[in-house]
């Protein structure tokens, strides 16, 4: 196999592609993590996180996968036998709700087709008739990466409201933090769940919990056992910029330059572009007479687009020939969707120049596999962005 030349595209929704700057961050020797310097590296991530995640809260930084953030979130709230209400709005959610019965919790999994975020309302009429307030917590997946489908989190933080109930509300951002707006404080997230490789832009190797006062409150009288994952013990010395065992120096050096970069751009300008960039990418899958995954418009993902392949052509198969052909990596369908959608992502530092030349691979290896299609696709994301630049420049005149 000869050996491919030029950049290699990596389009799938995470991890995403690591910015040179945060690269050349991260090149640097090991340091003491008990000494001065590490100390004002540890204040100053720690308060760039809550920065990120819009709270005024503790956010907790542990050495992990997303996984490991979602046990996290899991031991330090809740009780064996708790009942807790989720919502099947994908892969990711379906794993986080098998993890929860292996801590021993009962849920109630309100089913999904996978083509939509979770539903406000139907949160609110299981809440609302359950009286005796058995659900102790809502958790639901903010951006469900393997549909490109988000959940409404301040519409559901209301219907807990109008509810008037008392459960805890966890949300997974692992795919959504630095891309998809989200206010920790302002929606009243109890626990919110991340990870570095996503919007963040990092390697994969950090789990975030940020954490409310009343998710901290139950974390001191919950009855899961818990030693690595107790934010207590991490809370103590993260009061004076150190942690409790030896944390990822190199990668922490990595998070402070992507906060500085996404404060730099504007948290909402980044959300801006990730929105405009998504809008592009779906004008080009409906150009080519594709069919995007998600069935709402308001619950389009500003993170990935998963496209429907057409009857009788492999999803897998097309993915495989886009690599070979053009060095393009996109993300494979998971689970019920397997071999049936493909997924292309367009966050972190990704721009239009290189989101047009990623789809302009997708369009040449639908050509190479023979997928029925309309070319022009390319064309279609160029006008789409053209008009929204336009149409955003004119906003700011009239600003």
């Amino acid at each position: 196999m000869s050996h491919p030349q030029g950049q290699h595209f990596l389009q799938i929704p995470g991890p995403s592609p690591v910015p040179e700057r945060v690269m050349r961050a991260m090149d640097r020797q090991v340091i003491d993590h008990r000494g001065p310097t590490f100390q004002e590296l540890g204040k100053e991530v720690l308060a760039g996180c809550q920065q990120i995640f819009k709270t005024k809260q503790p956010v907790i930084v542990f050495p992990s996968s997303g996984t490991g953030a979602w046990e996290a979130a899991i031991v330090n709230t809740l009780s064996p036998g708790d009942k807790v209400l989720m919502c099947e709005t994908g892969h990711f959610a379906t794993l986080w709700q098998q993890m929860a019965k292996r801590w021993g919790l009962e849920v109630e999994f309100l089913p999904g087709d996978w083509r939509r975020g979770a539903d406000p309302a139907a949160i609110e009429a299981k809440l609302a008739a359950d009286k005796a307030h058995s659900f102790k917590a809502v958790m639901v997946v903010h951006n469900e990466t393997s549909t490109g489908a988000t959940s409404r989190v301040a519409a559901i933080r209301k219907a807990i409201d109008n509810a008037n109930h008392p459960a805890l509300f966890l949300v997974d951002t692992i795919s959504s933090l630095g891309s998809v707006d989200f206010r920790h404080d302002e929606w009243g997230v109890d626990v919110t769940v991340s990870c570095s490789q996503k919007g963040l832009m990092l390697p994969p190797g950090l789990g975030f919990n940020a954490i409310s006062e009343k998710a901290r409150a139950a974390a001191k009288t919950n009855k899961m056992p818990r030693s690595y994952w107790d934010w207590e013990e991490m809370l103590k010395p993260n009061a004076s910029g150190f942690f409790p065992y030896t944390p990822a120096t190199t990668l922490l050096y990595g998070l402070q330059e992507s906060i500085a970069m996404l404060l730099e751009e504007g948290l909402d300008e980044v959300f801006l572009r990730h929105r405009r960039l998504a809008a592009a990418t779906r004008a080009a899958v409906r150009h080519w007479g594709l069919e995007v995954l998600c069935v709402e418009p308001s619950e389009y993902s500003p993170v990935l687009t998963a496209v429907l392949m057409p009857e009788g052509h492999d999803a897998d198969r097309f993915r495989k020939i886009t690599l070979e052909k053009c060095n393009l990596s996109l993300g494979t369908g998971l689970a019920k969707v397997a071999g049936k959608v493909f997924r292309i992502g367009h966050l972190g530092e990704c721009n239009e120049t290189v989101l047009l030349g990623a789809l302009a691979g997708v369009e040449r290896g639908l050509g190479a596999a023979g997928v029925p299609h309309q070319p022009g696709g390319v064309t279609a994301a160029i006008a789409d962005l053209a008009g929204r630049n336009d149409a955003e420049a004119s906003l700011g005149k009239a600003a």
